[in-house]
């Protein structure tokens, strides 16, 4: 007769189902976002032997956001009528298979194919990651896992550009494709073979009454409580856009600052936003009141873009304030996860990530139209009020929501 666990053993149990489950949808994370930047360092070995245009290369970029846009919200969808694990193990898999075709078959044609069924496959991450954490990691430490997981697709960012390259300048940008592609098949074959932990563990009763039911499908998705996490998105990528894209060239028309100022300032903000989300997922963990968290970062943040914008500050004291700007961001994520989260019934979480998730797309497509149009005006300084603005306009978003 096998003895009963104690109650001592039930916690640390929970603790390393957790781990497990975040540790699994980190990778997957990891690998979208290390997708995103496969191509532009090895823009010129591909265009020189393809014979293309850099323009040719960049609708690649395109098809990839369209058909990501598009097909994100059906995808959430998806993820909530199968299940969340199945869809995102079939995007790792399409993805990887899609970046092996251009591999062993390269040309102009396929790649753009490619590009297109890799941003089908960058639908599932958003709606089948968040509806595997918010159904599976205990509620002490959600928090904490949006952070990491968010955490884990700057990394991806981050070391993507390096790696590639140096894998290119052995086995060259097909060697280097190839090794990606590894990569995605290695991650879902983790999720097959450990992915247990990956199944719900809380389940919510469903309301008694049919008055008191939440809307579903697409009613849902036109709420107003989510129509305002779409906008809170489309905000966020419009300001961090302005930053991230434009900031270096504007510093230098503005103030004169040179570039490489200006970039250490940028790889600041990049970095401490990194760290922040870290920060942020402890924070969200210890709080129930996110929009607060929101908004005195929004504040911090709008601040740093008008205080940039309008003085010269010199070199340290500029580093310094787009890190302090940077860190306030990073803060920001894992207490937007949350407010979504709070928002969305249960069973519903693929769906209303995978839709305020295509405010991303949105916000990434106009505004570099929008700070582009502000370079040529002879503008510059509107690069940071736009920035400072769409920052306080996130500001109203948080601020209006009910307690």
């Amino acid at each position: 007769m096998k003895p009963r666990p104690t109650i001592g053993t039930e916690e640390p149990r929970k603790e390393v189902r957790d781990r497990t489950a975040i540790a699994l949808i980190c990778a997957a994370h990891f690998v979208s976002h290390f997708y995103i930047l496969l191509l532009p360092p090895v823009f010129a070995p591909v265009r020189a032997e393809m014979a293309v245009s850099y323009t040719a290369l960049g609708l690649a970029l395109t098809a990839f956001n369209v058909v990501s846009a598009l097909m994100q919200t059906p995808t959430g969808f998806l993820v909530d009528r199968i299940g969340a694990r199945p869809v995102l193990v079939a995007g790792l898999l399409l993805g990887a298979f899609a970046i092996m075709l251009v591999a062993a078959l390269p040309s102009y044609w396929m790649l753009l194919a490619a590009f297109a069924l890799l941003g089908l496959a960058n639908t599932v991450y958003h709606p089948a990651d968040y509806a595997i954490l918010a159904s599976t990691v205990s509620e002490a430490r959600i928090g904490k896992a949006f952070s990491v997981h968010t955490f884990a697709g700057y990394i991806g960012m981050g070391v993507a550009p390096a790696t590639i390259l140096s894998i290119a300048a052995v086995w060259g940008w097909r060697g280097a494709w190839w090794a990606a592609a590894g990569l995605g098949f290695a991650v879902a074959l983790a999720l097959i073979f450990f992915g247990q932990v990956l199944t719900a563990r809380r389940r919510v009763a469903a309301p008694l009454q049919t008055a008191d039911r939440p809307p579903d499908g697409w009613r849902l998705l036109f709420s107003a409580p989510i129509l305002r996490n779409l906008f809170f998105f489309v905000l966020l990528a419009m300001s961090n856009g302005g930053i991230q894209n434009f900031s270096v060239v504007a510093l230098g028309s503005v103030h004169g600052t040179a570039p490489a100022i200006a970039n250490a300032g940028l790889s600041s903000f990049l970095i401490l936003s990194a760290f922040g989300v870290l920060v942020g997922g402890v924070i969200a963990d210890r709080t129930r009141r996110h929009e607060r968290v929101a908004a005195i970062c929004f504040v911090a943040t709008s601040g740093m873009a008008f205080t940039i914008g309008w003085l010269d500050l010199g070199a340290a004291l500029l580093v310094l304030v787009m890190a302090w700007g940077g860190l306030m961001n990073g803060i920001i994520q894992p207490s937007r996860d949350m407010m979504v989260r709070a928002v969305t019934p249960p069973g519903s979480f693929g769906k209303v990530f995978g839709f305020v998730s295509t405010g991303f797309n949105i916000g990434g497509s106009v505004s570099p139209l929008l700070y582009g149009w502000c370079m040529d005006l002879g503008r510059p300084g509107l690069v940071f009020a736009f920035v400072g603005g769409f920052f306080l306009l996130s500001l109203l978003t948080v601020i209006t929501r009910r307690p």
